[in-house]
């Protein structure tokens, strides 16, 4: 395992600790008072630590080298696992919408404590680092579980605001259905988060385009032994990144000076977009 899967790996450890801990203040404190909204965050933190054990599997698969039945790696991984977080948060959001509409037809009156509101304080202000920093670290090591997990976590804070508005409302003298009708507030973040989650990873796993191709026309085209280039495509992601095109150049040029115009159009490439790029090139003649 190289150095980033590990801090990435000790980076999960930390906030699956912190999530759990979280949760488990949510539910408890929620139960309590009979919060729907706030024990339907709580399982929504403790689905922030699943996606971190998740997250822990997918990174020991993804640090494992190249071999010869997998030649461009295992860090397709990554993106599966957060695929994974993604369909755990649809099924998480969808038991918070049964529970919630169960609480509209039988309700039942809160104990609002100030515990409680301490609680839902210190869990906010705690999701608050945990997602800057996962963030901040995923970008930095350019981990794509890190990213998932913190857009999961982010949604988190959204989550408890509302619940924290919630008990507010109540204390104030609202009736109790606000409690169920923050629940479907807080449903709709989770389906957000998984939504966003969703998308972001497939479009890796799909081969998505990741870098604009006239940008990449204008680099090679800058070589004046290059005369026209075609077929240009890219994938993968940050630290990971491939692109493949056809380009045309003059039939005499040998092929020692062919093979170090591509290594000098690689290194272009890599010094304007990506450090990471690796290219493959397919040598056309160019006839006028």
């Amino acid at each position: 395992m190289n150095s980033d899967f590990k801090k990435v790996k000790q980076i999960l450890l930390i906030i699956l600790f912190t999530n759990l801990l979280v949760a488990v203040l949510k539910i408890i404190m929620g139960s309590i008072i009979n919060s729907t909204s706030m024990v339907a965050d709580g399982f929504h933190s403790l689905t922030d630590g699943s996606s971190n054990i998740i997250g822990l599997i997918g990174i020991y698969f993804a640090s494992k080298p190249v071999d010869e039945e997998h030649p461009y790696g295992h860090k397709k991984f990554e993106i599966l696992a957060g695929l994974f977080i993604s369909v755990i948060l649809f099924l998480i959001g969808g038991k918070v919408v049964l529970e919630a509409i169960n609480r509209l037809f039988n309700p039942i009156m809160l104990d609002i404590t100030l515990e409680s509101l301490i609680v839902i304080l210190l869990t906010l202000f705690i999701n608050i680092i945990v997602c800057l920093f996962e963030y901040r670290s995923g970008k930095k090591l350019n981990s794509q579980i890190l990213i998932s997990d913190s857009m999961h976590t982010r949604s988190d804070i959204y989550v408890s605001l509302g619940v924290l508005i919630s008990i507010l409302c109540i204390k104030l003298g609202l009736p109790s259905i606000i409690d169920p009708i923050v629940s479907f507030v807080v449903a709709g973040f989770i389906f957000h988060a998984a939504y966003e989650i969703f998308i972001y990873n497939s479009s890796i796993l799909v081969d998505r385009a990741v870098i604009d191709t006239e940008t990449i026309r204008n680099i090679v085209l800058s070589f004046e032994e290059v005369k026209d280039i075609h077929k240009i495509r890219s994938r993968g992601i940050e630290n990971d990144l491939y692109i493949d095109m056809h380009i045309m150049i003059e039939p005499n040029i040998s092929v020692e000076a062919s093979h170090q115009l591509i290594h000098s159009i690689e290194e272009k490439i890599r010094q304007d977009i990506n450090s990471n790029v690796q290219l493959i090139a397919h040598l056309e003649p160019y006839n006028e």
